[in-house]
């Protein structure tokens, strides 16, 4: 009998060392403690300290399925500190938060694409004659639109450079109508603007000027045309120009003093016109004091040259101020495969970086009313003109 009763006394003390041991967060907290017991002596413990009824409920309901549960009350300080996980304000919703405005980043997306509908391509250029203002050095660049004006008969090759400049334009507008004139009267240009905005109707027309063959803007910011005979320079006020071609419209002005331009279209939105001046775009080449460059490095158009043939115009720049120069072929230039606008090609790939490039250099420089993804990229044009001492002028005309 004693020794009965002595296994006895053996057998509850080893129950009571199988109790597992519980965390002791305070000593109003209940602990729920669930042991679970095996066959072969050995146990596995969970310690859970709950402060509401439902996760306590939803604990031991999950336990008890493993082993028994015991639930006793703490009497002694916390060992561990009571950690809240998951449940820090950021992760609910709750009136305080909901009182504070959310900033939000601009929005850059146009809602409505401005589309260009129309582009007039205007050459003035009376191929081998100069104009009586321009004095050329030696040797000189005589390029326009990658074509030597005098590696063919005049006429022949004003109409080369005419459907190559088109070209140029429609792989970034591929499905504008496009009308060129080539050294043009008066009458004529009028006619070719009035013809674009019919086409064009409430979208946007791009105009093109190319004035290499004719004398500067004079300073009342006139253009130069032709008369019938090309005996003589009639004078365009830009005020008339601007009446044909109306809004919206983009004008791309490459030729000497072209700030004058822009500066004529800057004062007739100021002092009011007939009808509203805004969401013009212009792009000129030259300051009021500069001429075109003239450089044999590079085209006569460079800046033509920038905005329609970015990458093969960066990659000559480069090539030619590279430490590298003397072992770069040019030639290879122009054989790099592919269409721009087509990324799966080597040109496509090297035209969407560059585009990715020039967009984030726009986006951090130009005020946010002002960036679209849909204009010029301006990086190119501004590193290559201040190489070559002078300065591309971009200006924006709003309602």
């Amino acid at each position: 009998v004693g020794n009965r009763e002595r296994g006895r006394e053996e057998g509850q003390s080893a129950k009571t060392k199988k109790k597992t041991f519980c965390l002791m967060v305070s000593q109003s907290s209940v602990t729920t403690v669930v042991t679970n017991h095996r066959s072969d002596g050995d146990f596995t413990s969970t310690a859970t300290s709950t402060g509401g009824d439902d996760g306590r409920k939803s604990r031991i309901d999950e336990a008890a399925s493993y082993g028994c549960v015991t639930t006793i009350t703490a009497t002694s300080m916390a060992y561990l500190p009571h950690t809240v996980v998951l449940c820090e304000l950021r992760h609910g919703v709750s009136d305080a938060a909901a009182s504070f405005d959310i900033l939000q980043s601009p929005r850059w997306r146009l809602r409505e694409r401005m589309k260009t509908r129309c582009v007039a391509l205007v050459l003035c250029l009376n191929i081998g004659v100069d104009p009586p203002d321009v004095i050329k050095i030696s040797p000189c660049t005589g390029l326009e639109c990658w074509i030597d004006p005098f590696s063919m008969f005049p006429t022949r090759a004003l109409e080369a450079i005419g459907q190559n400049l088109g070209i140029q334009y429609e792989t970034w507008l591929p499905r504008a109508l496009y009308k060129v004139e080539l050294d043009p009267t008066k009458d004529h240009l009028r006619k070719l603007c009035l013809s674009c905005r019919k086409n064009a109707k409430s979208e946007r027309v791009l105009f093109h000027y190319n004035g290499h063959g004719v004398p500067k803007p004079t300073p009342n910011g006139e253009l130069w045309v032709f008369n019938k005979n090309f005996t003589q320079y009639i004078p365009l006020p830009v005020s008339e120009l601007d009446s044909w071609l109306q809004t919206p419209s983009i004008y791309v002005f490459d030729c000497s003093a072209a700030r004058v331009i822009v500066n004529a279209l800057a004062e007739l939105h100021d002092w009011g016109s007939s009808g509203p001046l805004k969401d013009r775009i212009i792009l000129a080449a030259c300051d009021a004091h500069e001429t075109l460059p003239q450089s044999v490095e590079f085209p006569a158009d460079v800046f033509t040259s920038c905005l329609t043939t970015p990458i093969k115009m960066a990659l000559k720049w480069f090539c030619r101020r590279s430490l590298l120069k003397e072992t770069i072929d040019e030639s290879l230039i122009d054989r790099i495969p592919g269409r721009q606008n087509d990324r799966r090609t080597l040109l496509g790939e090297l035209n969407w970086i560059f585009t990715a490039v020039t967009d984030t250099i726009a986006w951090n420089v130009l005020p946010r009313v002002s960036f679209t993804p849909q204009n010029f990229s301006r990086d190119n044009p501004d590193r290559t003109c201040w190489s070559l001492a002078f300065s591309e002028i971009s200006y924006m005309l709003r309602g």
